[in-house]
């Protein structure tokens, strides 16, 4: 028996035998994995960039610009376009076919501070400085001479006065307070249900409001200074300056509520985290979609200020400006003035 038993302890020595070795293997197994491709197997580190914490140097750039606007809005007033300093409209159809550049290029030559706006096929709207009808018989026969021959039975001249352009201003200053107004109340209603109940919500309505300001008052800054401090015709405030303010409204707004509803989904699911550090990673989460959207149309709005024609221009640049302005103030001006707003009225 003593021989039967003897070969199963070798047998059990030797599989422990067999079973060591298999430990050195791996080390060395672990030694040949390259640094690369550890790298690609290790969790990946996420960047963390600190918002709010900055938020005095983000105030202070936005203040640094639109000082010196609300100066010249103030001092100088703003360079008006026709629709609101009033003049002389001409509704015109030219019968040798020109082109836009064409028709502008001759009414700048006239060097009457017009504008030209297409109104159709062959149809143009020329917008002058006032004109007497001696004048304006006048400039019908340069324009005839510079551009072709003119289809008198679709020629119309129209005078704007002083009224019209008055009830334009107030037009459009209602038009502004009348949508801030609704924006403030559409979102301290919508963000009621965050902790805090309606008070919470007139602290989110009131921040996008100030950031909605900030916009205005910096594209307004922007074309008072480019209007009556450089003297362009790109800084004149027309009826299109309006309807771009009103966008940019809109879309300042939009941008905005984009980053409140990701911390108000956040302040639901982490509780553990504080008040700022909850807007600081909704900032995060949010930055790069809303930077990505406005460059989209800011290359779109590039190209029209580049190769549209000069009735456009001011459109296009007031729209360019706005919509930058909008995106910035979204993120470094409304989210980071909500924390302080916060901070001086907390809420349980």
């Amino acid at each position: 028996m003593l021989k039967t038993e003897a070969p199963e302890d070798e047998d059990e020595d030797t599989e422990e035998e067999e079973l060591e070795p298999a430990e050195p293997p791996t080390t060395q197994l672990q030694a040949v994995v390259p640094p690369a491709i550890e790298a690609v197997l290790a969790p990946p580190r996420i960047r963390k960039i600190d918002f709010v914490s900055r938020r005095n140097w983000y105030f202070l750039f936005s203040l640094l610009i639109i000082i010196p606007g609300i100066y010249f809005m103030v001092h100088s007033g703003f360079a008006l376009g026709i629709d609101f300093a009033g003049g002389t409209e001409f509704t015109v159809r030219f019968l040798n076919h020109p082109t836009g550049a064409q028709v502008e290029s001759a009414v700048a030559a006239e060097n009457i501070g017009g504008t030209v706006i297409p109104a159709g096929p062959d149809t143009y709207i020329i917008r002058t400085r006032p004109m007497s009808t001696v004048q304006q018989t006048q400039e019908i026969k340069d324009l005839t001479a510079r551009v072709g021959p003119i289809d008198a039975g679709a020629l119309n001249v129209l005078e704007v006065g002083g009224t019209i352009a008055g009830e334009t201003i107030r037009s459009a200053l209602l038009s502004v307070v009348v949508a801030a107004i609704a924006i403030l109340g559409l979102l301290t209603f919508w963000f009621r249900n965050v902790p805090g109940g309606i008070r919470a919500g007139f602290q989110f309505g009131g921040s996008a409001l100030a950031a909605l300001l900030h916009d205005v008052f910096l594209l307004t800054g922007v074309f008072a200074i480019l209007g009556t401090g450089l003297h362009l015709r790109i800084g004149e405030i027309n009826s299109l300056f309006v309807t771009a303010v009103l966008t940019v409204v809109g879309f300042s707004v939009h941008d905005t509520i984009v980053v409140f509803d990701r911390i108000r989904e956040n302040l639901r699911v982490s509780q553990r985290l504080s008040f700022e550090q909850v807007v600081n990673l909704s900032i995060m989460q949010t930055a790069v979609r809303s930077i990505i959207t406005s460059f989209t149309v800011v290359l779109v709005l590039v190209a029209i200020l580049v190769a549209g024609g000069d009735s456009l221009k001011g459109f296009a640049l007031a729209l360019l400006i706005g919509i930058v302005s909008g995106t910035y103030s979204s993120i470094f001006n409304a989210a980071p003035l909500l924390v302080v707003w916060r901070r001086l009225q907390p809420l349980r």
